[in-house]
């Protein structure tokens, strides 16, 4: 595989970083380096105006189609800008989940009426979306949904509880899937719904997490209601449609999500180097292993990449790349308090009362022993892998 960049692509990069060091050196100086998987240390509002900052420049749009107000980009331009905006330390952003997961949703499943109405919105940062699959009993194991919709004249009336919702309290929409065949079970009768947020019958509840954050939440639906052509593709032929949700979750934007992983993991090693455990044989290996499997990471996932490359829709396959970043993850985030020693394991000195004051590196072990339960939990991405790709018989259920 050729990782050499085209005259093209170097200029599409210098692009990318003139337009952030401009701002980050500028009016939103403030926000660089800062942000990320646990840390509430910027105000929500201040991240959602930095995306809305970010559609100016087409930034939202990338590999989008013209049309729709997108920007035509090959796969390596949107690989190359995942990876310089975490190269120039911009904010981590937050999970803008109409631009990753419901506009590419849209595109390859929804009528062109759908995507005229939705897809817009999503690019400007004018309508902020959120995802509604989890729920109590259905977490990892997506196909046990108890949440129903039936349709009332031209609505649909939904009633359920989903949980662990980003940025529900911030968001316009939500898609959200449901049963919409009674009697059905497991993959099928679901349906995937397209629901403003902002109406009677929804009810959001923030929920407090060990790092003290409050980014998730669960939502109530009591009917609720949304329009019955608001949904993607079929009644009942919603799995299909999550799934597809959940394969470009998994896409060019895990290449700069590895750039901040390596971030990470350079610290560590400056850290492991200062306190002299980069010399204890143990330590020494693990963060020797952290650097080789995060190297397998990339290639890998550069390897799986090549489904979107050739135009499709991401399959089952990608499966494997959660399943790796989230185990390096976690495994890092164990390490990183190996080399912090028995001071690693400490709040600071404010630590009392309400003021549970931990740094990023601890916020970064707490958070992370959850990457491997949401978003499809390892089990559940073994059994993915192993039933879907490779064939395997099903795995006994009772």
């Amino acid at each position: 595989m050729d990782f050499s960049l085209s005259p093209s692509e170097e200029q599409f990069r210098a692009e990318v970083r003139t337009w952030l060091e401009e701002r980050l050196n500028g009016d939103w100086a403030h926000l660089r380096g800062r942000g990320g998987m646990g840390q509430e240390d910027i105000p929500e509002g201040d991240l959602i105006a930095w995306e809305s900052e970010m559609a100016t420049g087409g930034w939202l749009g990338l590999g989008y189609p013209p049309e729709l107000g997108g920007r035509e980009v090959t796969l390596m331009e949107q690989v190359l800008f995942y990876s310089t905006y975490v190269e120039t330390r911009a904010p981590h952003r937050i999970p803008n989940i109409g631009a990753t997961l419901l506009g590419p949703t849209v595109v390859a499943y929804g009528t062109d009426e759908q995507k005229q109405r939705w897809v817009p919105p999503i690019l400007d940062n004018t309508e902020l979306w959120c995802q509604g699959y989890s729920e109590p009993n259905a977490g990892s194991d997506l196909a046990n949904v108890a949440t129903r919709a039936h349709l009332d004249g031209d609505e649909w009336v939904i009633s359920g509880q989903k949980v662990w919702t980003s940025l529900a309290t911030s968001a316009d929409q939500c898609f959200v899937v449901a049963r919409t065949e009674p009697g059905s079970e497991r993959h099928k009768g679901l349906s995937y719904l397209l629901v403003p947020m902002d109406q009677p019958g929804i009810e959001i509840r923030p929920i407090v997490q060990i790092t003290g954050g409050t980014e998730f939440n669960e939502v109530f639906f009591d009917e609720a209601r949304t329009a019955a052509a608001n949904i993607v593709g079929d009644p009942g032929d919603g799995w299909k449609v999550a799934m597809g949700t959940l394969g470009f979750e998994r896409g060019a934007s895990t290449l700069g999500q590895q750039v901040s992983f390596r971030q990470e993991l350079d610290d560590v090693l400056a850290e492991a180097r200062a306190n002299g455990l980069n010399d204890h044989p143990v330590i020494r290996q693990e963060l020797a292993q952290a650097y080789v499997t995060l190297e397998i990471l990339r290639y890998n996932q550069l390897r799986m990449l090549s489904v979107e490359a050739s135009g499709g829709v991401p399959g089952p396959e990608m499966s494997i790349g959660k399943l790796y970043w989230a185990s390096w993850h976690r495994a890092f985030g164990e390490l990183l308090i190996k080399v912090r020693g028995a001071a690693g394991m400490v709040a600071g000195d404010d630590a009392v009362g309400e003021d549970y004051s931990i740094d990023s590196g601890q916020r970064t072990f707490l958070y992370s022993r959850a990457h491997t339960i949401y978003g499809g939990s390892n089990q559940v991405q073994r059994n993915i892998l192993g039933e879907r790709v490779l064939g395997l018989p099903r795995e006994p259920r009772p």
